[in-house]
């Protein structure tokens, strides 16, 4: 509808502006008539002009209601412009009426037929034809004819067609209808609220058909057979229902998501899977058969210690399980029960393996149990299950095996790690690895005191501990995975061994520790030879290469310093220093004086790593030593300036240490005539010290001096290093003729020396690789009829040659004394300790002494109560025969009494 805007002018005038317009024509295979105006459309007044039924309807002056001048449409409200005129009108209560339109007739095909109350020229009705009422509803009908079908009948006729499609699916015959169309027949069914009785329908067909073609069939042919071929049918026929129910809830697919979804019924699905489990699986004869089968099929694959053949068939069988719901009820109670009863008879036949393969085994049958359950798809319940039982049964019941002190020790002799891996990992299933701790301290005792207590090899101790302790370490870290209580373990038996005491020849009768002596050698044998010292047994692959190379001296003390921190881990456990110190000051004595020292700096590492492990009271006179040798280099540097300042140059290149007697070593004065022209370079040096220090006393100590001489030989000149016994030997050769022979005797009357010192200086210059001497007769000992002579055909390709000081070795005179002293002064120790008790105590009972001795004394060694016991009797009381038979007191001192009526002769009290 289109609305022009008009007006009529007087005849022969228009305004400017208004332009003509071309009447416009409405085609059409329909035609409606002319086009209107809004005013002539809802206009109230009658219009009575007429016009072609193909032109716009003109206005002109005689137009009834429109102004001359300029015509104005009249405005309709909202409320007018849709009450249109209807034949079908009704009234209404409120005194309006209502309008009915039929939507479903078509459009008059003539706009111009008549009647009376239509307008002739627009094909309105008058309003004037029915009085205007007020406002009016439209009403819109669907007058669409609906079915008339009987429901009952078309029920039965869709049904129908269900049944023959179901009973088609069943024997796997072609549907003889779409799917389609039947599931459109479902959806109408249930818009027609016929849903229930459908789904009661579709359920007693699928009981009927699992009686029919899937239960009858299956129970001739499964009960004859074995239980895995039963299972196989009863999987397979689980299948061809798996797919039957696919189908079928495709067809209702409707139903299943409009009516099941909001009842209480199962789903289709659950419907079919209940359906079987009830029918077949829980059948009486078909559900032992089944479970026995499924066991049957792990136990094959048990035995064949591998996955089963028919390893399709067991996890589609679990599969079924799962899915009928079956699984956690009925199938893995089965399955635990067959797994415990083959987890004894594992056990049983396996108990009689050694350790390492027994715990191999388990492993082994773990690890399969785990891919297992893995590639079957068995629960995880099930795997924690299995586990449990194995580790009840293989581990539990079995500890006395896996914790036998002879088959572990044995797994730890032979170092075999990934076997005591496995025993750890099984013992820690169970929370057993506290029970491992004996087994491991037996081991590590017994096998550490035979290392320390082999005398046969006591010169390998430090380097068999190192080795020991490395390995255990090693065993801790990768086969026990660094657990604390069993590196409590390793280190408390380390504590223990190292530690006992054995009266023997090792140590000279006493009960000195000997790991602390050897833990001192080895010491000085590293700082005196250097990285070239270290066993290969320790030496790294850096140092291995170093020693083919020429290395860097830094690389040279970082090794140095990893073979002192080793040494250090094993003086810990030492508890008697006492024993240490004494041989670590007598061997640094030696490097100090002899110049023997690879280096300075790891000397004073050394010295620094001791201090912070025993404190300044361990180290005071080690550190005393150090500097003597320093304040020694400064006294003879003035000595040398005071000659020079005189103009008294002495022939001897003379150096000297002073040495404090209360930090050095004691050593003994050996007896040897020393040639005039050094005893007066001794002389002068002494004479000088006694006029910068007056008091003060020199002892001079020849048997660790050491010179160094020039010697002239036929085939070249040599610079001879030799101890201060070798030179005064060897001095005595000047001025004698080249082949004249000087006898044994003569020798030892010319040097004073005894015999055995006398025979170590001779040996050591004639018998050793160096021979600047000839004995005849050869051998290689001494005898007091041999004679000497220069060996005139010497020769060394270097020009100067240190010769093997054998003095500078220790003699077992030497360490017996080192022990002796020590245990001396362990007895001092332990006096000083019961008068110190007893001062603070004033009384105590003799348990009580004993004990608290033990713990006064523990950091110079472990003492036995026998041994305090004696020195309570034997060094501090005496009884005194003039007093009661009750009184015991003091020998010198009167320190402390016991009285016999106190306590059973136990208690002892302090006299101040």
């Amino acid at each position: 509808m289109t609305a022009s805007k008009t007006g009529s002018e007087p005849s022969g005038s228009k305004p400017k502006d208004q332009k003509k317009r071309k009447p416009s024509t409405t085609t059409s295979g329909n035609d409606l008539g002319p086009q209107k105006t809004l005013h002539g459309l809802f206009g109230n007044s009658k219009q009575n002009s007429e016009s072609s039924p193909n032109k716009r309807l003109k206005l002109s002056q005689s137009t009834p209601g429109i102004d001359n001048t300029r015509a104005v449409p009249k405005i309709k409200y909202p409320g007018e412009m849709y009450n249109l005129d209807s034949t079908n009108t009704r009234a209404r209560d409120d005194g309006g009426s209502t309008c009915t339109i039929d939507l479903t007739n078509s459009v008059p095909s003539s706009p111009h037929k008549y009647s009376p109350n239509r307008n002739k020229a627009t094909g309105i009705r008058s309003a004037k034809s029915r009085p205007y009422t007020g406002p009016r509803n439209l009403v819109v009908k669907n007058l669409r004819e609906t079915s008339r079908t009987d429901p009952n009948q078309y029920y039965d006729q869709v049904w129908a067609q269900l049944d023959a499609a179901l009973s088609a699916i069943f024997r796997n015959e072609k549907i003889p209808c779409s799917k389609e169309e039947l599931y459109r027949g479902v959806e109408t069914l249930c818009r027609q609220d016929r849903a229930p009785p459908l789904y009661g329908k579709l359920w007693a067909k699928c009981r009927e058909e699992i009686w029919r073609w899937l239960k009858e069939p299956l129970m001739k042919e499964a009960l004859q057979a074995k239980d895995a071929d039963t299972l196989q049918v009863v999987v397979e026929a689980w299948s061809r229902w798996s797919t039957h129910l696919t189908t079928i809830r495709s067809i209702f697919f409707y139903l299943d998501r409009s009516y099941l979804l909001h009842s209480s019924q199962p789903s289709i699905e659950d419907m079919g899977i209940a359906e079987f489990r009830n029918n077949v699986f829980s059948d009486e004869a078909l559900n032992p058969k089944i479970l026995q089968g499924a066991c049957d099929l792990l136990r094959d694959a048990r035995q064949g210690n591998g996955l089963c053949s028919h390893n399709e068939l067991f996890q589609e069988a679990v599969k079924m399980f799962h899915v009928l719901a079956v699984y956690s009820k009925e199938f893995e109670p089965k399955l635990m029960g067959e797994s415990q009863g083959f987890f004894i008879c594992w056990g049983q036949e396996k108990a009689e393996l050694p350790l390492e393969e027994y715990v191999r085994g388990c492993q082994k049958l773990i690890n399969l149990e785990t891919e297992r359950c893995t590639f079957f798809g068995l629960d995880s319940t099930t795997s924690r299950g299995l586990e449990r039982y194995i580790e009840d049964i293989l581990v539990e019941q079995r500890q006395t095996k896996l914790l036998d002190i002879e088959a572990v020790s044995t797994l730890l002799e032979r170092n075999v790690v990934d076997a005591l891996r496995l025993v750890f990992s099984l013992l820690k299933r169970k929370g057993l690895i506290e029970k491992l701790k004996p087994c491991f301290e037996a081991f590590i005792t017994k096998q550490g005191a035979d290392i320390v207590f082999d005398e046969a090899r006591e010169q390998e101790m430090v380097v068999r501990l190192l080795e020991f302790k490395g390995r255990l370490d090693y065993v801790l870290e990768h086969a026990f995975q660094m657990h604390e209580g069993l590196g409590h373990t390793l280190r408390e038996a380390f504590e223990s061994f190292i530690n006992k005491t054995r009266r023997s020849n090792m140590t000279w009768g006493t009960d000195n520790p000997k790991p602390g002596e050897m833990i001192a050698k080895y010491v000085d044998m590293i700082l005196k030879g250097g990285v070239k010292a270290i066993p290969a047994a320790f030496a790294s692959g850096d140092l291995k290469k170093a020693r083919n190379e020429d290395d860097s001296s830094e690389d040279e003390d970082e090794e140095i310093a990893k073979q002192l921190d080793h040494v250090l881990d094993l003086f810990r456990f030492v508890h008697g220093k006492a024993v240490f110190e004494a041989f670590y000051k007598r061997d640094l004595a030696r490097r100090l004086l002899l110049q023997r020292s690879a280096s300075a700096d790891a000397e004073k590492s050394m010295l620094t790593r001791l201090k912070s492990e025993c404190g300044s009271g361990f180290t005071h006179n080690l550190e005393q030593m150090f500097k003597d040798i320093e304040l020694a280099r400064e006294e003879i540097t003035s000595y040398k300036s005071m000659l020079e300042a005189s103009q008294s140059q002495s022939p001897i290149d003379l150096n000297v240490n002073v040495l404090s007697a209360s930090a050095w070593p004691s050593y003994p004065d050996v007896a040897v005539e020393i040639p005039k022209n050094i005893q007066k370079a001794l002389a002068g040096f002494e004479d000088h010290y006694k006029l910068k220090h007056s008091g003060r006393r020199l002892a001079w100590k020849h048997s660790l001096a050491h010179c160094q001489l020039k010697a002239k030989f036929p085939r070249g000149n040599k610079e001879i290093v030799v101890s201060s016994f070798q030179a005064v030997v060897l001095l005595l050769f000047n001025g004698k003729k080249d082949s004249e022979p000087v006898p044994y005797r003569e020798i030892q009357g010319a040097t004073s020396l005894d015999d055995d010192e006398l025979k170590r200086t001779l040996q050591s210059l004639a018998c050793a690789n160096q021979r600047v001497l000839t004995k005849t007769p050869k051998g290689k000992d001494v005898n007091d009829t041999d004679t000497f002579t220069v060996n005139m055909n010497f020769h060394d390709a270097k020009y100067r040659i240190k010769i093997n000081q054998i003095q500078a070795k220790e003699t077992k005179a030497e360490n017996k004394e080192t022990h002796e002293r020590v245990a001396a002064d362990r007895n001092y120790e332990t006096q000083a300790a019961i008068v110190r008790i007893m001062k603070t105590r004033k009384t105590i009972t003799h348990a009580e002494l004993v004990s608290e001795v033990i713990v006064a004394t523990k950091s110079r060694g472990v003492l036995d109560p026998s041994d305090i016991k004696k020195n309570i009797e034997k060094y501090v009381f005496r009884r005194i025969a003039t007093e009661p038979a009750n009184r015991i007191r003091l020998i010198e001192k009167d320190y402390m009494e016991r009285d016999e009526s106190k306590e059973g002769r136990n208690a002892y009290s302090y006299l101040a």
